[in-house]
């Protein structure tokens, strides 16, 4: 993880950034970085990072040797650039804005540089405990993070008030069916659930594979073997499609994250499951006519209790082919700290900062009154349970993705198969059936199971 991007929907909320005023400093001296370097950041239209990148100016002001040039692009696009741009070594970027589940496995590949060096001031041991571990391989961090999240049902308070229902402490999935199809108002244009339809591993099978793991199902068993054409599948990609057919918004197989938050937040969804990153986007009345009017809920529950969720961050991680990685550390150091996110505040509110990255953000009485989600969320993200198992034993780490090089491939494809189901190209038999052979024939070609 189209349409124009998030930033042109709310380009008109974000407040300007001034050209002058404090400047923020992390601890780092101006002048260690070589005079006159360009950098080139890769980073994806979500909101927190247009907001990066209109404060950018602040850090050229701090840092007049570094100039910093932009590169933004939708999420599929961005991973399709990034992967082939370092798996290359061509070197056309010295930031990019990559995953939880590349860095560990790019780190031991030996493409990303260790983030060492920071300052005492940065607070590594501030970053939370689930994201920082995520970051690490063999004890090292290889990306800072920019924003964490796992995920959580939004919902309209005034929508369930006038239907009369109300939602559970910790609702099903079975319940949630329900209220959609009472939400629902079409010729209002009101669609009871909102969900990604997108393909992409990061997009509509992110959301896919966690209701998958809710139903008992698994990408793989023990022994490497594909589990897609299976009861737990079927009977999550039939919920599936069958609550967007019926209480979804037209032409959802091109609705990702963003699409998905600009309807929610001009008052087109009932009910919207996604990423907790949001609620800073929808809780803010520069960015959301729904502000006073969002409640929220964790994840629905299935037949299994306790399975993985979503454990997500975007961080800034520095390719080894950077030939300026001195003044990217430098940058990366700046847009991940402590000041940045006070400055965020200092700009545009504390519902607008960065989350789900520092234990310090969430002591934050600021915060805390800001954010109403704010202990909700941390408490996600810590349950997550990234690692733990399925309902049959696993043999892969990772909550709504796949922790294997080859997922990326496959979670598209399978991606690809599961929205034409949702369009009616392929029945959800049909569908499962294609991306079990088509799964079954990646693993046995990539030499599964290892030995």
């Amino acid at each position: 993880m189209g349409r124009r991007t998030i930033a042109h929907r709310i380009k008109g909320g974000l407040r300007a950034v001034v050209a002058t005023g404090a400047l923020l400093s992390v601890g780092l001296a101006s002048g260690t970085a070589r005079a006159e370097s360009t950098i080139t950041i890769a980073t994806v239209n979500n909101g927190d990072m247009v907001v990066m990148q209109k404060l950018s100016p602040q850090f050229e002001q701090l840092h007049p040797d570094i100039k910093l040039r932009w590169v933004v692009l939708e999420e599929n696009v961005l991973r399709q650039r990034i992967t082939t741009d370092i798996a290359t070594k061509a070197g056309q970027f010295d930031v990019m804005t990559v995953g939880n589940y590349e860095v560990p496995i790019w780190a031991k590949q030996g493409w990303l540089e260790p983030m060492d060096k920071l300052p005492a001031s940065y607070g590594v041991d501030d970053i939370l405990k689930p994201v920082r571990e995520g970051l690490t391989y063999n004890g090292k961090l290889y990306g800072l993070p920019f924003y964490a999240e796992s995920a959580m049902t939004y919902y309209r308070t005034d929508l369930f008030e006038k239907a009369g229902i109300k939602m559970p402490e910790a609702p099903t999935y079975e319940q949630i069916r329900g209220f959609a199809d009472k939400l629902t108002d079409k010729p209002n244009q009101v669609y009871g659930m909102c969900l990604r339809g997108k393909p992409g591993w990061g997009e509509n099978m992110a959301f896919v594979t966690s209701l998958v793991n809710a139903e008992g199902g698994q990408w793989f068993n023990a022994q490497w073997k594909p589990e897609i054409d299976t009861p737990e599948w079927r009977n999550a990609i039939t919920y599936y499609t069958d609550i967007l057919k019926s209480d979804g918004p037209p032409g959802a197989t091109s609705n990702g994250f963003n699409e998905n938050l600009a309807l929610f937040a001009s008052g087109h969804c009932g009910m919207w499951i996604d990423a907790t990153v949001a609620g800073g986007l929808l809780f803010d009345k520069k960015t959301s006519s729904v502000a006073d009017k969002v409640g929220f809920a964790p994840m629905p529950t299935g037949s299994f209790k306790g399975a993985p969720t979503w454990l997500w961050s975007w961080n800034l991680s520095i390719p080894t082919s950077s030939k300026q990685q001195e003044a990217a550390r430098t940058f990366v150091a700046w847009a991940t700290s402590k000041d940045y996110i006070e400055l965020v505040a200092k700009e545009n509110g504390w519902v607008a900062v960065p989350p789900g990255t520092r234990q310090s953000t969430y002591d934050n009485p600021a915060y805390k009154q800001a954010a109403p989600f704010a202990a909700f969320v941390q408490q996600a993200i810590s349950v997550a349970n990234s690692t733990g198992q399925t309902k049959a034993p696993r043999p892969y780490e990772g909550a709504q993705f796949v922790a294997i090089p080859e997922f990326q491939g496959i979670g598209t494809q399978v991606g690809q198969t599961i929205a034409g189901t949702l369009s009616g190209q392929s029945t959800v038999e049909q569908g499962l059936k294609t991306a079990q052979a088509a799964t079954e024939r990646t693993m046995r070609q990539a030499g599964y199971p290892k030995k």
